[in-house]
Formats: structure tokens, C-alpha cells, sequence
């Protein structure tokens, strides 16, 4: 099996040249690694597939195989928008979770069950989120104690920033999920999704946290979040720690440098996972290509240091 590769060896782009947003990078149990993402949006009167969410595969982070798409879609009274699929090795079985809604409206947290991780996977009947307005963006995160939670990004009215916010429950068992508790509230101008914005009725001044992500580094929990509208060279990604993974979770100073940012040949970059290699950690994330036509993919090492995590840069020019 081949390692990952150096920084240096980590392209400077994209590392698939299709569409391909909210990258979930997780390790095999071979040694390989599965990435799943979400495909671009539905163009009206289109044909619609019979399964949602491309898979693909690689060795060594660096070069990667399609292996299709993988989750079973459910009756159009469900949704057209499939969003941020992550995966995660359950109770014996690969446990899809999913958003799933109608444009950008409705949508809620769902789970399909495959025997492997290239699919198919099925559905299994259950909304996790009945009782939110709007919820995406689920992150499983087992704890060292062997605990799941599940993360996710859910919409917020009665706050002085309104917009989507993070939060964490409990999860039992892949179609359980308990009572959710605040992760973290918008906090910075930066994480302002859009001004006046018309939505449920009313104007708000939305601000947007998505994408959570979980690792337990140096004794504490990590968490990186993208933050903004994903529109845009606006949409970062930035973190909070943690002692517990219910919190409190402590941000840094609102001045403080984003992880990832527009820079460096990046354009809007957002929504990441974290892989554990056999060389530390790698932060997957997504970025637009130059005519902002293309959410792909892109890699990085990941440090976590005792001031918080650090993303390297490409060795290239």
C-alpha cells in the first residue's frame, strides 16, 4: 500500500478535476481511502439519477478512481437537493448520513446502511431532525470512550445573529439521535451568509456556521467549521476546542487568521474533513476553480499544535 504523499507531493489544484463539494475523506479498513461528496446542483428538467452521492477511491491520497454514486434515491416528495454525505463504520455495518430537501428549503438528517463503503446504500426510513426548522451538514463523531455524537448545522431565529448555527446530540444508535445542544453561534462579520436577507417571512441579517468537523488531539477536542456564504471568496473555514464534545467550546479571538481562506491560489475554500494517516493528519476541503463553475476538492497536512490546528502549505509556487 502506498503512503500519502509529502506536501510537496500534494497537487497544488484540485486532486479530482470534476465537480465534487463537501469532501468526506475517511481511511479503509485495507489501508485506502473513500471520499464522498456532493454533486452540483439540479438543472431544471433534467433527468434525475437512480442514486445520489459519488464515491471515489484512492491509495494514497494523491490519485483517485470513481467508484459511481452510491446512495439510493428516495421519492421525489423527499427532496431534489442531496447535500454533504459523510460516512462512518457503525454497529457492523457503513452508515451513510445525509441532508436531503427541496432547492434550499426543508431540509432535514437522514441515514442509509450499506454492507460496504462503495454502496449501495439504503435509506432506512427514519428524518433524525423532525424537530428543527432546517438541518445539514451531519458529522458522526465517535469518542475515545467509544460514544457517538453527530454534528450538524441547524437554522436559528431567536438570536442576536441569526442564521444557521452548529450543534451536537447524542447518538444512540445510527437512527437514534437525543436532544441537541448548542455548539457554536455566529460570533464575526466574516461569518455573514447575506444582509437583508428575505427568509421565513421575515429580513435577517444571516449569518452562516456549517460543515462541523470533530478530531481528539493533544487531549482535546477540535473542531473546524466553514463560516460565510459558500457563494463566494468570502467562505472560510475556522475552529473551536473543546474539553468535552458537548462543550463549552472556546473560538479564537475574532481578529485571529481564518485556517483556510481565499489565498494561496484558493478561491473560496469550505466545508473539510480530517483523515488520520500513517504521517499525521490531512484536511480535505473544497474550493471553486477560477470561473466559480466547479466546487473540487483539494488536500492539505493538518497540525494540531497546542495553540490550535494549522494548515501546511503546498511546497509548489
Amino acid at each position: 500500500m502506498s503512503r500519502p504523499p509529502t506536501v510537496a507531493e500534494f497537487p497544488t489544484g484540485p486532486v479530482w478535476p470534476g465537480y465534487f463539494a463537501d469532501p468526506a475523506v475517511v481511511r479503509l479498513a485495507d489501508g485506502g481511502y473513500a471520499a464522498y461528496g456532493s454533486g452540483p446542483p439540479p438543472r431544471p428538467g433534467a433527468p434525475t439519477g437512480e442514486r445520489m452521492f459519488e464515491c471515489l477511491l484512492s491509495d494514497d491520497l494523491a490519485h483517485w478512481r470513481s467508484a459511481g454514486p452510491v446512495l439510493e434515491r428516495l421519492p421525489d416528495e423527499y427532496g431534489d437537493e442531496y447535500w454533504a454525505p459523510e460516512v462512518a463504520f457503525v454497529a457492523g455495518a457503513y452508515h451513510l448520513f445525509y441532508s436531503v430537501g427541496h432547492g434550499i428549503s426543508g431540509h432535514h438528517l437522514r441515514v442509509a446502511r450499506s454492507p460496504a463503503p462503495t454502496g449501495p446504500f439504503h435509506d432506512l426510513g427514519v428524518n433524525l431532525t423532525p424537530g428543527e426548522r432546517f438541518a445539514i451538514d451531519p458529522h458522526p463523531f465517535r469518542d475515545i470512550d467509544g460514544r457517538w455524537y453527530l454534528f450538524f448545522a441547524r437554522d436559528v431565529l431567536d438570536h442576536p445573529r441569526p442564521g444557521t448555527h452548529l450543534a451536537v446530540a447524542p447518538l444512540a444508535e445510527p437512527t437514534t439521535l437525543g436532544t441537541a445542544t448548542t455548539v457554536l453561534t455566529p460570533s464575526a462579520d466574516w461569518q455573514i451568509y447575506e444582509r437583508d436577507r428575505r427568509i421565513y417571512g421575515a429580513r435577517f441579517e444571516w449569518h452562516t456556521l456549517e460543515g462541523p468537523f470533530v478530531v481528539h488531539r493533544r487531549g482535546r477536542y477540535w473542531l473546524t467549521y466553514s463560516g460565510g456564504a459558500w457563494t463566494g471568496p468570502g467562505y472560510a473555514v475556522s475552529w473551536a476546542v473543546a474539553d468535552h464534545p458537548l462543550g463549552p467550546w472556546q473560538q479564537p479571538l475574532d481578529d485571529a487568521p481564518r485556517l483556510l481562506s481565499t489565498r494561496d491560489g484558493l478561491l473560496g475554500p469550505g466545508h473539510n474533513s480530517i483523515v488520520a494517516t500513517p504521517d499525521g493528519d490531512v484536511i480535505a476541503f473544497h474550493a471553486w476553480d477560477a470561473t466559480r463553475t466547479l466546487r473540487q476538492p483539494h488536500l492539505r497536512r493538518l497540525h494540531v499544535g497546542s495553540e490550535g490546528p494549522e494548515v501546511a502549505r503546498s511546497a509548489h509556487p
